[in-house]
C-alpha cells in the first residue's frame, strides 16, 4: 500500500516554468498549423512573443532574484533556482528558434503567396520605394527621433524596458579606427508596419519602421561615419516588490514601484543575428548581461508587431470570421433584469453568450430608484469600461457604491490607479483590498428594496469584469437572488472593507482561509468512495495546476481508483501515467481561437453530483495568497448545462492536446472519428439556442466524452 510520502516525491512533479514553456509551444503550434487561416497564424505567433516577454519579466526575473539572494530551496520538481534558470534558458532558446523558423520559412512565404510581401532588407527596395521611404523618414519619423551618443561627457542612456532600439558605432569623419557608441529608440508611438505604394501588379508591400530608420541613420549623425547599425531590445525585471507593512499609502507606493520597472535589472538581450562584435561587446558590458541571456534573432525583433499586421485591411478571407456573442436564452424576454433573475438562477457562458447582461446588471442598478447599494470587485477592466461609468453614475445618483479595485493586478496597476481615482471623485467608496493579499474574486452585489422587503441580487464569475476580453476569453457566470448566496455576498464585502470574517458561510467558499480545505475534502471524499467500491469521478477545468498538496491528493485519489479528467489550459505540474499513482488521471489542454479561462469543478459524490465554479486555479497563490470565491451550481438544469460544457471539452479531438507520460502533449488521433472542436461547437449551439429561448430538455445536445486512449 502506498504511503502519503510516495505521492510527494519530487520526481512525480514537473517544473512549473518548463510546463509553461510547453503551453507556449502549444500556442506556437497553432501558428504552424497550415489548416488555420493565415492571418490567424500571425496572431498566434504574436501571442507567443507577448507571452514570452511577460514570462521573462516576471518568472525568469523572480528566479534571478532568488539566485542573487542565494535562495537554495528547491521547487516542486526538486530544482534550485539556478538549476531552473539553466533548463529554462535552454528550452527558451529552442522555442525562439522555432518562432523564427515559423516566421521565416512558413508565414513570410505564405504572405507573399497571398499578395503581401514584407521587405526585410531596405537595400532591396526599388528606386521609387527608396524615394517613398526616405520622404516618409524626413516628414514623419525624423522629427520624433532622439539620437544619443555616448562619450566621456555623455553617459550611457537609460534604455527603456521592452523598447526597440538601434545601436550604432560611429566615428568622426576622417578619424579612422576611433569609434563611439550611439543609440536611437524606435518610436513606439509610430506605426511599426509601413505599407509601400503598390506596384503595377497590385502586390502589397510593407516595411518595418526600424528598417527605414536604419536606412537613414546617417542623417542623425551628420558629422560622423556610421560604421554599423543593428537593432536590439532588452527585457528588464518587472516584478514589483511592495512592502505593504511599510507603505502608508498603497496607491502611492505602487505608483513609485511602477516607475522602477523602467530601470530594473536587464534579464534578456535580443540582438540582430550577425551584429558587429564590437557593438555587442558594448551592450553586454553596459547591461551586465551574460551569454545565455543573449538571444540572436534571425528576423525582426519583437514579433508582437504581427498583431498589427493581423489588423490590416483587405485580408478578411485569411481570417476566421468574427463570432458574434449570442443572447442568453433565459433572458430573451421583455422583463427587466431583476424579474428575469427572480424567475430562476441564470448560467452565463461567455463569449458564446453575450456579456451584455453583466454590464446591464450594473447599468440598470445604477438607474433603478429601488436599488440602494452596489458593491463590486474589479481586477481587470477594459480601457473605456461601461461598468466603471455605471458605478460612477450610481454614486452620483445617491446610491451607496463600494468598489474594491485591486491595485496589484499585474500590468494593470496603472489603469486601476486611474479608475480608483475616478471612482473616488464620483463619490464611490473605494477599497484597495486586504494587506498582503490580491483580491482576485469576481463578485457584484446589488441591494434592492422591493414590496416584500430587501432583496439581494448577485453576479459571480470566473472571469474579469472586462467587456473587451469577455469576447475573447471563455468564462462562466451566475446571476442569482438566492438568499443564502446574498448573505454570503454581504459577508464577503464586509470582510474586504472591515476585516469582519464570518464564523461560517452558507454557500460560498472563500480563499485564503476556507478554499484549500474544501477542495481537499471534496477530493478525499471521492477517494474514500473509490476505496469503498463506489464509482468515483472528478472532472476539473482550470488554467493552471501546480499546487503540490492538491496534486498529491489527486495522486492518492487516482491510486485508489478515482477516474480523474483534467482540462488544464496552461501549467500542469502533475505527471500522467506514473505506475500505480496516476494511471487513472488524464490531462488535456485546449488551445483555440478563444482563450480558455473558466474554472469548473465536478465531483460525482456517489451519484449526488456537485459542481462548482470560481475564480481560482489550483495554485498556491490562488489558494493561500488571494481572496477567491468558489460558488456552487445547484439548480439541476444549470448543473446539466455545466456538465455539458465539460463533456464537450472532453470530447474535443481537434484543438485538444493530451499530456503524455514523458511530458509531451500530443494531438488526438482523429482517424475514423467525428470531428469535435469544443469552441466551434459552443458557437454553433449558442446561435441555435438564440433562435428559440430556453429549449426543452429533450432538444439539448449532449456529447458523451470519448475515453482518451
Amino acid at each position: 500500500m502506498l504511503e502519503k510520502a510516495d505521492f510527494l516525491k519530487s520526481e512525480h512533479y514537473r517544473n512549473r516554468e518548463l510546463s509553461w514553456l510547453s503551453f507556449n509551444e502549444r500556442v506556437l503550434n497553432e501558428a504552424r498549423d497550415k489548416s488555420i487561416p493565415l492571418f490567424e497564424r500571425l496572431k498566434f505567433l504574436s501571442i507567443t512573443a507577448s507571452n514570452l516577454d511577460e514570462f521573462f519579466m516576471i518568472r525568469v526575473a523572480s528566479l534571478k532574484d532568488m539566485v542573487h539572494a542565494k535562495y537554495t530551496k528547491k521547487d516542486i520538481a526538486g530544482l534550485t533556482a539556478s538549476e531552473q534558470l539553466d533548463v529554462i534558458l535552454t528550452a527558451t532558446h529552442e522555442l525562439v528558434n522555432l518562432q523564427y523558423s515559423t516566421y521565416n520559412r512558413s508565414l513570410i512565404p505564405a504572405l507573399k503567396q497571398q499578395g503581401m510581401k514584407v521587405v526585410t532588407e531596405h537595400e532591396k527596395l526599388s528606386k521609387e520605394q527608396k524615394a517613398f521611404v526616405d520622404r516618409y523618414f524626413e516628414e514623419d519619423i525624423y522629427p520624433v527621433l532622439t539620437p544619443m551618443a555616448v562619450d566621456s561627457s555623455r553617459p550611457f542612456p537609460l534604455i527603456r524596458n521592452k523598447s526597440l532600439n538601434i545601436g550604432a558605432l560611429i566615428s568622426e569623419k576622417g578619424e579612422g579606427g576611433e569609434y563611439d557608441f550611439a543609440t536611437v529608440q524606435v518610436p513606439g508611438g509610430l506605426p511599426r508596419i509601413i505599407e509601400l505604394p503598390r506596384g503595377k501588379e497590385g502586390e502589397r508591400r510593407a516595411i518595418l519602421l526600424e528598417e527605414i530608420i536604419e536606412r537613414n541613420i546617417g542623417k542623425l549623425f551628420l558629422n560622423y561615419d556610421v560604421i554599423c547599425a543593428h537593432p536590439y531590445r532588452i527585457m528588464r525585471n518587472a516584478d514589483l516588490t511592495i512592502d505593504e507593512d511599510e507603505a502608508a499609502d498603497l496607491l502611492k507606493e505602487i505608483q513609485k514601484q511602477l516607475r522602477k520597472r523602467q530601470w530594473g535589472e536587464v534579464i534578456r538581450l535580443e540582438v540582430e543575428e550577425g551584429m558587429d562584435v564590437r557593438l555587442l561587446k558594448i551592450l553586454k558590458k553596459e547591461f551586465a548581461i551574460k551569454d545565455p541571456d543573449i538571444f540572436y534573432i534571425n528576423g525582426p525583433l519583437d514579433l508582437t508587431f504581427l498583431m498589427k499586421m493581423y489588423g490590416m485591411e483587405g485580408f478578411d478571407k485569411y481570417k476566421t470570421p468574427q463570432y458574434q456573442p449570442q443572447p442568453v436564452p433565459a433572458m430573451m424576454t421583455d422583463d427587466d433584469i431583476f424579474t428575469q433573475i427572480r424567475t430562476g438562477d441564470i448560467l452565463l457562458h461567455h463569449p458564446y453568450m453575450t456579456f451584455d447582461p453583466v454590464v446591464n446588471f450594473v447599468k440598470q442598478s445604477a438607474k433603478d430608484p429601488d436599488v440602494l447599494a452596489i458593491k463590486q470587485t474589479l481586477y481587470r477592466v477594459s480601457g473605456n469600461s461601461p461598468i466603471i461609468k455605471a458605478l460612477a453614475q450610481a454614486a452620483e445618483n445617491g446610491k451607496q457604491v463600494s468598489v474594491l479595485v485591486e491595485l496589484k493586478a499585474r500590468f494593470d496597476e496603472e489603469n486601476n490607479i486611474i479608475w480608483a481615482k475616478m471612482l473616488e471623485k464620483a463619490g464611490c467608496h473605494v477599497i484597495y483590498g486586504l494587506k498582503g493579499l490580491k483580491t482576485h474574486s469576481k463578485i457584484t452585489l446589488v441591494v434592492r428594496r422591493e414590496e416584500d422587503g430587501i432583496r439581494r441580487y448577485v453576479h459571480l464569475g470566473t472571469g474579469n469584469y472586462n467587456d473587451s476580453t469577455a469576447k475573447l476569453y471563455t468564462d462562466c457566470g451566475l446571476l442569482t437572488c438566492a438568499e443564502p448566496i446574498g448573505e454570503d455576498a454581504t459577508a464577503v464585502f464586509n470582510m474586504l472593507s472591515g476585516y469582519s470574517e464570518p464564523k461560517s458561510w452558507n454557500k460560498l467558499i472563500v480563499a485564503p482561509i476556507w478554499l484549500r480545505k474544501r477542495f481537499q475534502k471534496l477530493i478525499e471524499r471521492e477517494t474514500q468512495n473509490a476505496r469503498e467500491g463506489k464509482e468515483a469521478h472528478i472532472i476539473a477545468k482550470m488554467n493552471s495546476l501546480c499546487d503540490k498538496e492538491i496534486i498529491a491528493a489527486l495522486y492518492e485519489a487516482g491510486a485508489a481508483g478515482v477516474k480523474i479528467e483534467l482540462i488544464i489550459r496552461g501549467i500542469c505540474c502533475l505527471k500522467t501515467g506514473i505506475p500505480g499513482i496516476s494511471e487513472n488521471i488524464s490531462v488535456r489542454s485546449i488551445v483555440g481561437n478563444f482563450l480558455e479561462h473558466a474554472r469548473i469543478f465536478y465531483f460525482l459524490n456517489d451519484g449526488q453530483e456537485e459542481i462548482y465554479m470560481g475564480s481560482a486555479d489550483w495554485m498556491p497563490r490562488n489558494l493561500d495568497k488571494r481572496v477567491e470565491i468558489l460558488f456552487p451550481v445547484e439548480c439541476e438544469k444549470l448543473k446539466k448545462e455545466a456538465r455539458h460544457i465539460l463533456d464537450v471539452q472532453l470530447a474535443d479531438n481537434v484543438k485538444a492536446s493530451v499530456l503524455q507520460p514523458d511530458g509531451r502533449y500530443e494531438k488526438i488521433d482523429k482517424r475514423g472519428k467525428a470531428l469535435v472542436s469544443a469552441q466551434d461547437f459552443f458557437c454553433e449551439e449558442a446561435v441555435e439556442r438564440a433562435k428559440k429561448p430556453e429549449p426543452h430538455e429533450a432538444e439539448r445536445i449532449f456529447i458523451p466524452a470519448e475515453p482518451i486512449e
